[in-house]
């Protein structure tokens, strides 16, 4: 009964869901697209009997990467299909693994869509990263004897409650899922609580922390390096937020009053607010560059008017700041940043990530900053002495290795259920 009470809910709010989308896709076009795909409906043949992994969007496909890569080598008898939520999901999947997978929007989770979804591609086993854990997807596939395998799953106190307030879906939920692979004991007792079976679980640690750097996005990050030798500090801001883009601005305006060579180079979150940075830049009359114009003029700012490039960005700069912490947003994932030794810096708000960021605290490889002042105050730290910045980005690279191994033990835990 709850489930139907669940789909009902949905219909009613199907306007507002394809609202938000329409509305989305007046600063990105990709939104108002491949509407089809997102009720289970395909205009091109699509290829049945894959092994399906879901993955949210850019973030969570950057970071699956690596095993999707593994899995690929080592389950070479399944063709992969992935999916995703956003059009910057969908476009990094395409940058990432070009034609080697069949790239899909995940339906939006009516009870039709999900059928129709299942129907067409009648998937081998579906794995899902992290908590996407949509219910008629998972109560389908369960009836259909789909495994669901959810890897590098976390599940912090706040999601904890939002599922306790739905208990009785929630227990169906955790019922349909085949194997879970959590990041540390507190996640997987969390699932728990919601109704996991102990046999269904295992720890494996943050598939995150294995980040893969390959030759090319070194050589990428050493070239920009060398190309930004004039400037004697360089700092990214990497997923910014509207609140926080005026925040690192402001940072940076006050670094460059006692630190004239320095440059931000500023990535914001999503693809639509790259012309309001610009606009706000404009509006504080900083000078600055697109990256996407591939003019590396002197200017203080570079804005990052591109997506899949921050390796590059953080291999060629003396410090980060990781976004959505500086707004109650719950942070990103810092360890792209860390594996490049370089230091992280974040706001106060990092909930989303709370398996990492107390451990790169604790161990002097993150600074916390409450606002645009201590933000510029830990810069000038760093901008004074780039010894303390080595220092601390080598306690960064310290943690991200010593934390490594996460996407073996989940390869073990999945092997059972993919072999043939």
């Amino acid at each position: 009964m709850v489930r139907v009470a669940y789909s009902l809910f949905l219909y009613v709010l199907s306007p507002l869901i394809f609202l938000q989308l329409w509305l989305r896709g007046r600063k990105a076009s990709a939104y108002r697209k491949r509407w089809n795909e997102r009720l289970g409906c395909y205009q091109t043949p699509v290829q049945a009997g894959n092994l399906v992994i879901h993955c949210a969007s850019v973030g969570e496909i950057i970071a699956a990467s690596p095993l999707i890569k593994q899995l690929m080598a080592r389950f070479s008898e399944h063709q992969i299909t992935i999916t995703c939520n956003t059009p910057t999901g969908s476009e990094q999947v395409a940058k990432i693994f070009g034609h080697s997978v069949q790239n899909l929007y995940l339906p939006i989770d009516f009870h039709g869509s999900v059928k129709r979804f299942l129907n067409k591609l009648q998937p081998a086993a579906i794995i899902i990263l992290e908590t996407e854990l949509w219910p008629n997807l998972l109560l389908q596939a369960k009836q259909r004897q789909i495994p669901v395998l959810v890897v590098n799953a976390r599940l912090s106190e706040k999601s904890l409650k939002g599922y306790q307030f739905f208990a009785p879906l929630s227990r169906q939920i955790m019922h349909s899922i085949t194997a879970l692979a959590g990041h540390n004991q507190a996640d997987v007792a969390r699932f728990k609580l919601l109704g996991l079976k102990d046999s269904q679980s295992t720890v494996v640690g943050s598939i995150k922390f294995d980040i893969q750097l390959s030759t090319q996005a070194k050589d990428s990050a050493q070239q920009l390096k060398h190309a930004l030798n004039n400037y004697d500090f360089v700092w990214v801001a990497g997923s910014t937020h509207p609140g926080e883009h005026e925040q690192t601005i402001a940072a940076h305006k006050l670094l460059c009053s006692q630190y004239a060579k320095s440059l931000l180079i500023i990535a914001p979150r999503h693809p639509e607010q790259f012309n309001n940075v610009a606009e706000l830049l404009k509006d504080e009359n900083i000078a600055f560059t697109r990256w996407s114009a591939q003019n590396l003029v002197d200017q203080p700012v570079l804005l990052a008017d591109t997506m899949g490039e921050m390796l590059t960005f953080f291999g060629a700069a003396n410090c980060a700041f990781i976004g959505g912490s500086l707004i109650d947003r719950g942070g990103h994932n810092p360890l792209e940043a860390a594996a490049l030794g370089i230091p992280v810096l974040t706001g106060p708000s990092y909930y989303n990530f709370q398996h990492i960021f107390p451990q790169l605290i604790a161990n002097n490889a993150c600074t916390k900053v409450n606002d645009s002042s201590a933000l510029c105050n830990q810069l000038t730290v760093y901008a004074n002495s780039p010894k303390q910045a080595r220092l601390d980005g080598e306690q960064a690279l310290k943690i991200v290795q010593g934390n490594s191994g996460a996407i073996e033990k989940t390869l073990s835990m999945l092997e059972p259920h993919l072999s043939k």
